[in-house]
C-alpha cells in the first residue's frame, strides 16, 4: 500500500470521516450506530458506502454474457431510511455522505478510502455466528493486507445492544 496519500484529519478545516459499508446484515446496523455515535461525539462525519456487486456467473451463463449491473433504483430511499433511523436515535445533527459504487466490495472500499483523504476510520460489524465474522471482515481485517491497510479498522461485535453502544461510543 505504498504511495497512499496521508490522511488530512489533523489539518485545519478537515474533519474525520467514519466509513461504514451498507449491507443487509444485522451487524451492519450495529456498526452504523456505533460509527454515528462516535462521529457525533467527536465532531466527525459519517460516510455510508453501498456497493452493487456483480452477479456471479453460474453454469452456462458466462460473465461476458452477464447483463450490466444496474444501480439500485431505491438507493436514495435506502440512504433516506438510514438517515431517518439515525434521527430516531437522536443523531439528527450528524453530517452524512452517501456513496454508491459498482464492483467488488473490497476493491471499491479501497478506492473510496484512497480518493477521500478525510476518511480516517473504517467501521465494520462482526457477525457473531459460528461461520466467523463475515467475508468482508475476514478479507480486510484478517487477510493478507490487514497489516498494510491505509486506515484503522474498528470491528464492532454484532451482539452489542443500542444501550451498550451508547455507553461505549
Amino acid at each position: 500500500m505504498r504511495g497512499l496519500k496521508k490522511r488530512r484529519v489533523f489539518e485545519k478545516g478537515h474533519y474525520r470521516k467514519f466509513l461504514v459499508v451498507l449491507d443487509d446484515t444485522p451487524e451492519f446496523e450495529v456498526a452504523l450506530y456505533f460509527a454515528a455515535r462516535v462521529a457525533s461525539r467527536t465532531g466527525g462525519r459519517l460516510a455510508m458506502l453501498h456497493v452493487n456487486e456483480p452477479v456471479r456467473a453460474s453454469g452456462w451463463f458466462s460473465v461476458r454474457e452477464s447483463p450490466p449491473m444496474p444501480r439500485s433504483a431505491n438507493s436514495d430511499q435506502m440512504f433516506d431510511r438510514i438517515r431517518k433511523s439515525l434521527k430516531d436515535k437522536g443523531l439528527e445533527n450528524i453530517k452524512t455522505e452517501a456513496i454508491m459504487r459498482d464492483g467488488d466490495k473490497a476493491e471499491e472500499i479501497l478506492k473510496v478510502i484512497n480518493a477521500d483523504e478525510d476518511i480516517a476510520i473504517l467501521v465494520l460489524g462482526a457477525s457473531p455466528g459460528p461461520a466467523g465474522p463475515g467475508p468482508l471482515v475476514s478479507s480486510l481485517a484478517t487477510g493478507s493486507q490487514a497489516g498494510s491497510f491505509p486506515i484503522p479498522i474498528y470491528l464492532v461485535p454484532g451482539t452489542l445492544t443500542t444501550d451498550e453502544i451508547a455507553a461505549l461510543a
